[in-house]
């Protein structure tokens, strides 16, 4: 042991010195961002023909001249909002130039940082490395290959020189597939051959922002056949058979672009891409990007109409993205540098306007019908009342805090709160609109407003950033309400009840039923859960597990707690049927309801004080008040174009 610690000794001795040699090099030399890059175009170069392996293969050939060089890993990633990049799955790197090796060290601050200085008389470094497609987690750190699919995010397999704006690099890619997949991309294609495609030079900001999805079961369908820019929806599955789309619901995503339109007036792309993974293996989530969207959904989807609803937000909000986050951003997510902190506060607007946005043109195109759309809203707003940590933290915090929110456990959600910007941006945006139309009576609406904020003349991919001040303004503009004391309140505010005067502004109310509507039994079923939070305040995987329970309910003063798995209601065995069924006998009773749960190989019997029988969240009409809801979602299209 004595002498292996003594050789382990000498060569971190020898490393230190060569870190320090190399460190001072760097100090002494380099000569303002990028190092010894030659701005030249970088040659990027992907074999993704091992992806069925979870396995990608990158060259990377940077232009540079002697002297030290810096080269990043893309760490701030645009629609993830946080310091996401999935490094730790980035393996396997050497450098070589003129054939030699070259030594290289990470930053002992910025882990997506690695140091190397480029050797007398050599042109350029070769980077070769893999990445590791992901086997759990989100966004680009998320599932997103199978045996038969992938989904490649160019920021898993690039470096670029450290301190130069995206905008600035150029990139030349290549990526190289399993033999007879095909592939949809938002990227430009140059060429095709035996050795795979060759996409046009490009900005590493556009190449970061065009995923590929590829596929051996692959389907591309215009959604807009014969318009421009040109709309496709580009599906990836398991199986063939989930490729084929109802004729009701290709009508439904063909209709959803024609109302973009027709709410936004003006695209922004050159062309657009839905890039579809249809898989139970991969992760599930929706990551925006300007000319294309990465969803990721059940494999059944198009074919399971209790999965098409179980997804029907998807599309709608991240289609929205394009205006909303891509073509006007916040600044504080506008850095244009993968280095540098983004700044959350005003995703509130990013995200939150584009869930209300995604809700009404989901109603509006068809993709969810009126009553689903009712109770979709409905479903939102009980979250959001149920989240008694507003009484601690208001909406901006949320917002503000977003990076940390994302990768926040289940456990105490409802006291913690999460990324509740989104749902609540739904009630607090759709009372904005029920106001315009309300004071302009009929005149004016939410749509007048995206159409001056995102709208204009079409255009090619921009990027137009904005602060609180230019919403306030432009809000004012379409109406004279105070908007800046109506924001400013319902971000800044602490209390212990969801902002619910849009949805009554709308005509409706949030109330309760003792019945489940179908949208939440898919919710559930789809879900894998149990919701009886609205009751005694218990949400529970279908293992039985508590994921959640909500302050001040009959178990949370009973002194259950998230992670505790219950086996057993008033005697019988548990299973959803028999937990409802118990709630249910227990309206006007007094006796409690009795649960045996398991908690860390402890048996426990809790009694839950409650008498109030099953509650859901339902909308229920106030009468004697418009119905603005209604309109709100009515189509304003013609037929697609």
């Amino acid at each position: 042991m004595s002498g292996l610690m003594a050789g382990v000794g000498s060569w971190l001795e020898r490393w230190t010195v060569v870190r320090a040699v190399l460190a001072l090099a760097l100090v002494a030399c380099v000569a303002g961002a990028g190092g010894a890059f030659a701005a030249q175009p970088l040659t990027l170069s992907v074999d993704a023909s091992e992806a069925p392996r979870g396995l990608l293969h990158g060259q990377l050939t940077v232009p540079a001249k002697p002297g030290p060089l810096s080269l990043s890993y893309p760490k701030w990633l645009p629609g993830e909002h946080g310091p996401t990049g999935p490094v730790i799955d980035f393996v396997g790197l050497t450098f070589r130039a003129g054939g030699k090796s070259v030594p290289w060290f990470r930053d002992s601050v910025d882990m997506y940082t690695f140091h190397c200085t480029v050797p007398a008389g050599a042109r350029a470094i070769e980077a070769h490395y893999d990445f590791l497609l992901p086997s759990g987690g989100q966004f680009s750190s998320g599932v997103s290959s199978t045996e038969q699919l992938v989904l490649m995010s160019w920021n898993q397999v690039v470096l670029s020189p450290s301190g130069l704006p995206s905008d600035s690099v150029m990139v030349s890619a290549s990526l190289k597939l399993p033999s007879g997949w095909h592939y949809g991309t938002a990227l430009p294609v140059q060429s095709e051959g035996p050795n795979g495609i060759s996409f046009a030079t490009a900005s590493l900001t556009r190449l970061v922002d065009s995923p590929v999805l590829a596929g051996a079961y692959f389907r591309s369908v215009p959604l807009n056949p014969g318009g421009s820019p040109p709309v496709f929806l580009d599906m990836a599955a398991d199986s063939r058979e989930a490729l084929e789309i109802e004729p009701s619901e290709r009508a439904a995503l063909e209709h959803l672009v024609s109302e973009a339109n027709a709410l936004f007036g003006a695209r922004h792309y050159r062309d657009y891409h839905f890039l579809l993974t249809m898989s139970d293996y991969t992760a599930h989530f929706g990551l925006e990007h300007h000319e294309s969207s990465d969803d990721r959904v059940y494999e059944r989807m198009l074919i399971d109409h209790d999965l098409w609803v179980y997804h029907s937000n998807l599309l709608a909000h991240e289609y929205v993205h394009s205006w909303n986050g891509k073509y006007r951003r916040p600044a504080g997510l506008a850095t244009g540098d993968y280095a540098k902190p983004m700044r959350g506060e005003m995703l509130w607007v990013y995200e939150g306007l584009t869930q209300y946005l995604g809700f009404v043109l989901g109603a509006r195109s068809g993709v969810r019908d009126p009553a689903t759309a009712r109770d979709a809203l409905a479903y939102a707003a009980a979250q959001q009342e149920l989240h008694r940590g507003r009484k601690w933290r208001p909406l901006l915090d949320t917002a503000v805090a977003a990076q940390i929110l994302y990768n926040a456990a289940d456990a105490w959600e409802a006291w913690r709160r999460s990324t509740d910007f989104y749902n609540e941006g739904i009630l607090v945006w759709l009372e904005a609109d029920a106001t315009i139309r309300k004071e302009s009576g009929g005149s004016k609406s939410l749509d007048d407003f995206c159409r001056r904020f995102h709208g204009g003349s079409d255009s090619a991919p921009m990027v137009r950033p904005y602060a609180y001040d230019d919403v306030i303004n432009t809000m004012n503009d379409i109406s004279s309400h105070p908007w800046r004391k109506f924001f400013d309140e319902r971000l800044e505010s602490v209390g212990a009840h969801a902002p619910l005067g849009g949805i009554e502004a709308a005509g409706w109310s949030l109330g309760w039923t003792d019945t489940l509507s179908s949208y939440l039994k898919i919710l559930e079923d789809k879900g894998k859960r149990t919701e009886m939070q609205y009751s005694i305040g218990l949400m529970l995987k279908d293992d039985a597990t508590v994921t959640d329970l909500i302050p001040g309910s009959a178990a949370d003063k009973a002194g259950m707690t998230p992670g505790m798995k219950v086996l057993a209601v008033n005697g019988r065995k548990y299973s959803p049927k028999v937990l409802r069924a118990a709630v249910s006998a227990a309206k006007g009773k007094t006796a409690p309801i009795e649960i045996i749960a398991e908690h860390t190989d402890y048996l426990r019997t809790f009694k839950l004080n409650y008498h109030e029988g099953e509650k859901y969240p339902v909308l229920l009409r106030l009468a004697g008040k418009p119905d603005l809801l209604s309109q709100i979602l009515t189509a304003k299209a013609g037929k697609p174009r």
